[in-house]
């Protein structure tokens, strides 16, 4: 139930972001929106885990998806896609 929350919430902040944007930062927002729901699944498994050692690394493995969604977000605003050339948006 979690989960369908999480996505529906996503879905619903990744649609009202869309308003008054650009197509690529509606698509960097999805990007975020994205890695915060798989990072918010993976957060939710480490905490079921049976071991600490098993809830530290699916933390660490959720930390790493969020940081990957952000970064490809900020590139995303930041970086023509086709040239890789920053374009100061």
């Amino acid at each position: 139930m979690k989960k369908l929350f999480v996505l529906a919430a996503a879905a619903g902040l990744a649609s009202l972001a869309a308003c008054n944007s650009s197509p690529r930062e509606q698509t960097a927002d999805n990007i975020e929106a994205n890695a915060d729901a798989v990072a918010d699944n993976i957060e939710e498994a480490a905490d079921n885990a049976s071991t600490s050692a098993t809830e530290a690394s699916l933390d660490n493995q959720a930390d790493a998806v969020r940081a990957t969604g952000q970064n490809q977000a900020e590139d995303m605003r930041t970086h023509d896609p086709d040239t890789n050339l920053s374009n100061g948006m």
